[in-house]
């Protein structure tokens, strides 16, 4: 080869390997600025290099991939130790073959009592209440809250709701709950102004409950990204899509914080009174915020019902949430779904890689197990609940 042949090969390469200002080699790339965001429709493949894919991309309810992750599974049907379920929400209390029927579903899956928290009072209660009594299989399995009815909140409203609030107990209430999300977000007070969490006219009924000895499951707000706009930022986006109205628009509603605050207020000013807030306080995503608030007030506790997408998220910080806070954390299920049961099972016993969800729409990430310490489960999954309500079954647990 002649000596002027190999520099000019070695330029025409270097000027054909040279990208145009803003073009990046391939020519279907686009170039970002740091801090910048792909363009819809690519996504980064390099350092602020986006590129669209050349097959047609799949819409977020068709897209499944297969894992090819093989790793150790133990799947866990039934729970180690018993299981007291303290946000339980069965149907047909009142009927035996029903009685019978939830009996047969909680002996599958070890959940040995299931608290009712549908929130029945005065004739529902009492019929209820005798159902499960006279029910051979059931007597000692299930156990009914009762629930105030913060309608019409004005003035004689605290006594009369104190009252009915003493003739449940009597009738066999152990607890109040669930206390609605409509208190704070929808219920209107008799003047027609939205009845607050920290309202003071309802301290008589949480002071009640102190001196009735009976434990408060409230439920406040929903998922802060409920709150967000629509977008394919929010995690939440298809659940959304699919519920709609669990959305709550800014011009309509109060503000997640503003909810947060005041129950934090009512929480605070009632240091008597055992609360139990329900969905870990709906921070299971920032479980610093939790544990500031669990340190901050003893008479307050938490339980896990339908944020099990968080917790196996973060397998390394809930498993040292779990430990530290172990004795202010409850179970609970909420929707009853005998087969989603062993999917908590499996996040608190094992210590599995990469597992599914039970339900797509509220998580697209896999779960991993937490793999807490025998007295840990066993605080979660009964101890701690038979603390705080006297009203549950005291005998035959295990030590």
């Amino acid at each position: 080869m002649p000596r002027f042949v190999l520099p000019s090969l070695i330029a025409v390469l270097v000027l054909w390997a040279t990208p145009l200002a803003g073009q990046r080699p391939g020519s279907r790339g686009t170039t970002i600025e740091p801090g910048q965001v792909c363009p819809a429709g690519t996504t980064e493949i390099r350092p602020r290099l986006c590129m669209a894919p050349e097959l047609e991309a799949p819409s977020i309810v068709d897209y499944r991939p297969r894992s090819t992750l093989i790793v150790t599974e133990h799947e866990v049907p039934r729970a180690k130790y018993p299981v007291i379920d303290f946000h339980g929400h069965p149907r047909g209390l009142t009927s035996e073959g029903a009685l019978g029927e939830l009996a047969d579903a909680l002996d599958g899956i070890n959940v040995r009592v299931m608290v009712a928290a549908n929130g029945l009072s005065g004739d529902n209660l009492t019929e209820t209440v005798n159902a499960v009594r006279h029910s051979p299989r059931m007597k000692d399995r299930v156990r009914a809250m009762t629930r105030i009815d913060f309608r019409n909140v004005g003035p004689g409203w605290a006594e009369r709701a104190v009252a009915q609030l003493e003739v449940d107990v009597a009738a066999g209430a152990v607890g109040v709950g669930e206390v609605s999300k409509g208190l704070g977000l929808s219920i209107r007070k008799a003047d027609g102004t939205r009845l607050q969490i920290d309202d003071p006219i309802l301290d008589p009924v949480w002071q009640a409950c102190a001196r009735l000895g009976i434990p408060v499951f409230i439920h406040t707000a929903d998922p802060q990204e409920f709150w967000q706009p629509i977008d394919y930022t929010n995690e939440r986006w298809l659940e959304l899509g699919l519920f709609p109205n669990r959305r709550y628009p800014p011009e309509q509603f109060p503000a997640f914080e503003r909810l947060m605050t005041e129950r934090d207020n009512m929480l605070r000013r009632n240091p008597k009174t055992t609360f139990v807030i329900a969905h870990m306080g709906w921070h299971a995503n920032d479980l610093g915020r939790l544990g500031k608030l669990l340190d901050e007030l003893p008479n307050v506790y938490t339980e896990v019902g339908a944020v099990l997408y968080d917790i196996g998220r973060q397998p390394r910080a809930a498993h040292d949430f779990f430990i530290r806070f172990q004795d202010r954390i409850l179970f609970g299920k909420d929707s009853f779904q005998p087969e989603e049961y062993p999917y908590y099972w499996r996040v608190f016993e094992t210590r599995d890689d990469y597992f599914d969800y039970y339900r797509p729409y509220h998580a697209f990430w896999k779960l991993y197990g937490i793999d807490l310490p025998d007295e840990v489960l066993k605080k979660v999954y009964f101890r701690n609940a038979l603390r705080i309500t006297p009203g549950l079954p005291q005998e035959g647990w295990p030590q």
